[in-house]
């Protein structure tokens, strides 16, 4: 009977005892079934009740026909634990009655809904299986073991038809259903890769807000260190520029994890990230004590923000690559705009290009930005004999599955 399906554990412990199968699988669900097992059994039995008062030669409506007719209904209240057995179920019932020439009447609605069940849990091997044995049994059995007559060939193509349109209808619900399905579960993998995403820029933010400013801190506290006690004047230059960082890290954490956090943030009190601020960042970096030259070429206008930020955050990083690792050395900043993209490129004249390449995230996370704009990035040495940061950033996104 259920050859072609493998019989999980709630259907084996159905199978066990009535009580266990008239077990609601969903206890949300109950509710529904109970009244749809109400419905259903209220037009069975009142509607086959009323046609058996001007029938004529048929069995009368009696205790019997009664319990067979009220069998079905209450058995769809186990319909989602054990479909197979309940079609199987309220088949011989309803084959029963039949065979006992009852009163024709709205006899198969339970049978309708058992066998929508099974289609829709997919077993199609058993719904299959009662179809051929109802088109045998309700045209054969009751002309052999009943009371009806010999099927015509008119009924006989009357009833295939039906049993063939009930399949397919069947079938179309249950397509439709599984591509509903489908469409929810792919809206809720894009959600989660958006979320993903969105995670990911913003630890982008983080790291790139952190290590810029604490390098600064940085190495204006060694500064500071070494002349507090000889040159207290220009420590205090030191301290001032500490403060300043300190300060800028503290807002621009805000503003990131404000994002986190859902809530809305005081207006900053300085612009957001992006090329405008370009000047400001070669200035804390020339308070760190790294000589910078800012080359603009082109002809400067806004950018897409994504474009701006990142175009941002990648001469920031650059810049701090360049205060950490290459030494006494002094950096180059060009801007480059475009017709269809900008480019960034930062290079000194130190001598940390290995120590920059090791520098683990920053220079993954500098990639992950020109890469997710549909651009691209490279560290290479430069022609003054330290690093070059070059990265071209394209003003129109190309999606990352267009790249060759």
């Amino acid at each position: 009977m259920c050859a072609g399906r493998t019989t999980t554990a709630p259907d084996r412990r159905a199978y066990r005892g009535f009580v266990e199968i008239m077990r609601p699988l969903d206890g949300r669900r109950w509710p529904f079934d109970v009244a749809l097992a109400a419905v259903v059994a209220a037009l069975q039995i009142g509607g086959t009740y009323a046609a058996s008062r001007h029938q004529t030669g048929r069995l009368a409506f009696d205790a019997l026909a009664f319990i067979l007719l009220a069998a079905g209904p209450l058995a769809l209240l186990a319909r989602r634990r054990a479909p197979d057995a309940v079609l199987v179920f309220v088949f011989l019932v309803t084959l029963a009655y039949s065979m006992r020439g009852y009163a024709h009447g709205p006899i198969f609605l339970a049978l309708i809904v058992a066998f929508f069940t099974v289609v829709m849990a997919g077993h199609r091997i058993v719904a299959l299986t009662v179809l051929g044995a109802g088109y045998v049994g309700f045209l054969w059995f009751t002309y052999w073991f009943g009371p009806d007559r010999a099927p015509t060939l008119a009924q006989m193509g009357a009833l295939a038809a039906w049993l063939l349109v009930l399949f397919l209808v069947s079938e179309a619900l249950r397509n439709r259903r599984d591509r509903a399905i489908e469409a929810a579960r792919a809206r809720e993998q894009e959600q989660s890769r958006q979320v993903a995403d969105e995670r990911l820029r913003i630890a982008r933010e983080v790291h790139d807000v952190v290590a810029h400013n604490i390098s600064m801190i940085n190495v204006q506290a060694g500064v500071a260190l070494h002349l507090i006690d000889e040159r207290p004047e220009q420590a205090r230059i030191a301290l001032a520029a500490i403060k300043d960082a300190s300060r800028e890290t503290l807002r621009e954490l805000r503003s990131v994890l404000g994002v986190l956090r859902g809530v809305d943030e005081d207006a900053p009190r300085s612009p957001a990230a992006g090329l405008d601020r370009l000047e400001d960042l070669a200035a804390r970096t020339r308070a760190a004590g790294v000589p910078v030259e800012v080359d603009i070429e082109g002809d400067p206008r806004d950018l897409p923000t994504e474009v701006d930020l990142a175009a941002f955050r990648i001469l920031q990083e650059a810049l701090t690559n360049v205060a950490r690792h290459a030494g006494p050395a002094t950096a180059r900043v060009r801007v480059e705009y475009g017709d269809d993209d900008v480019t960034v490129e930062v290079d000194d004249d130190g001598g940390g290009l290995m120590n920059a390449n090791d520098g683990g995230s920053g220079i993954v996370g500098m990639r992950e930005r020109a890469f997710a704009l549909g651009g691209d990035l490279r560290v290479e040495p430069g022609p003054r004999g330290g690093v070059r940061v070059l990265a071209r950033l394209p003003l129109h996104k190309v999606p990352v599955h267009e790249r060759s």
